[in-house]
């Protein structure tokens, strides 16, 4: 340990909450796909700040527009109109067959924004005391209180019980219990997609569909949660456009202003109906700063066609670790995901590989103990992943 690491080790220990479990790096600066340590180690990043640096770090056009618009308006709350977010919400609602925006500041806020506005709708406009939601074992929705309701894990609400009452969770991919689990009371179903902190794990489309039915047939709401799987990440701009789906509201974040803290909910416009002046609010929600700088982002998005490029470069890597997984055999389990959104569960010491691959220079996520999760910037260069893979191959021919 360096003694500039040690010194910022010591003032985190002495002066912030000890609620993370910190990876031994401290970063200091960021560019591209590129960040550098407290001691002026170069890592090629593939987690991106968990999905959110999607454009990559220190970005030249959002550097500009963020530069632009703090001269212009930061913030004056949501008792004002504000250009900045009218055109963020029109770039959004181009990309979806949503109507109308909601914003905040974080996926777990976004979540709860879907969650109220489910019941509300179910109350004020349909006029049905309906107020259960339905989520799906291996889920991640926030940790908030209610979206952590929605979660269902008890690692995570250890300590923090009793939780909201109204949420059901059901096993994926078994559409009989999700039928059985519908009752007069429920209002809604959220899914994600492709499971995120669950470890790469992307739904088969007929399942998704079914449940999409049942919600239909049972007129109730189906929601996705898009927060770390959405804006391009999976070859689409939205993960449910990947199997032809129709939700009624999606959440977002992560990406969506890239590392600036923005959450947002799409719904339609009959579902929007259930908000009214006053029934929900934040105070930074969609400020200008954020707004400008979120809209930048989504303009690149479409204009690089990046969804696209998602794709390529996932179809790419996922031949490159079939492959790998040839080569090296009982030591990966199994490759999953869609686009730049993909995990490598392993069969050997995932803390090792991990540690490993950090050492050498490589930044991903370990999912579980076992899943090396890789999320990184939509513009990365082929050859940062290329040389991912080589990397990989020669520490798990060690083992």
């Amino acid at each position: 340990m360096s003694q500039a690491f040690a010194a910022v080790k010591a003032g985190e220990e002495s002066l912030l909450c000890r609620s993370y479990s910190r990876y031994p790096l401290a970063i200091v600066r960021g560019k591209g796909a590129r960040l550098w340590d407290v001691d002026g180690k170069e890592y090629v990043d593939l987690l991106a700040g968990i999905a959110v640096t999607a454009l990559g770090h220190c970005n030249d056009e959002i550097c500009a527009a963020l530069e632009a618009q703090s001269h212009k308006l930061w913030h004056v709350s949501n008792l004002f109109y504000q250009e900045e977010q009218l055109e963020l919400a029109r770039l959004l609602l181009s990309t979806s067959h949503h109507s109308k925006a909601f914003f905040c500041n974080s996926g777990a806020e976004a979540n709860e924004a879907c969650l109220k506005l489910a019941r509300r709708y179910m109350r004020s406009v349909k006029k049905r005391d309906a107020y259960e939601i339905i989520t799906l074992e291996g889920c991640f929705h926030g940790r908030t209180l209610g979206s952590l309701a929605a979660t269902g894990r008890e690692s995570l609400s250890n300590g923090f019980t009793p939780l909201p009452e109204g949420f059901k969770q059901v096993p994926a991919n078994d559409l009989a219990a999700m039928e059985a689990a519908i009752t007069p009371a429920t209002a809604a179903v959220l899914v994600e997609v492709v499971q995120g902190e669950g470890g790469i794990v992307p739904l088969p489309a007929d399942y998704l569909h079914g449940v999409e039915a049942l919600c239909r047939k049972h007129d109730i709401l189906f929601m996705c949660d898009e927060v770390q799987a959405g804006l391009c990440r999976t070859g689409k701009f939205w993960a449910f456009q990947t199997c032809g789906l129709t939700p009624d509201i999606i959440s977002m974040a992560k990406s969506l202003a890239n590392g600036l803290p923005m959450g947002a909910m799409l719904a339609t416009d009959e579902v929007a109906q259930g908000f009214e002046a006053g029934s929900h609010a934040t105070t930074f929600g969609g400020g200008a700063l954020v707004s400008a700088v979120a809209a930048k982002t989504v303009e690149i998005m479409l204009r690089d066609k990046l969804a696209d490029r998602a794709s390529t470069l996932g179809e790419h890597m996922k031949a490159q670790l079939a492959a790998l997984q040839e080569r090296v055999p009982g030591k990966i389990r199994e490759v999953r995901g869609i686009g730049l959104m993909l995990g490598i569960e392993l069969t050997v010491s995932g803390k090792d590989v991990w540690e490993e691959l950090l050492r050498r220079g490589f930044i991903c996520n370990l999912s579980h103990g076992i899943t090396l999760r890789l999320l990184p910037p939509l513009n990365i260069e082929q050859a940062d992943l290329d040389s991912f893979v080589t990397t990989l191959e020669d520490i798990l021919k060690a083992f």
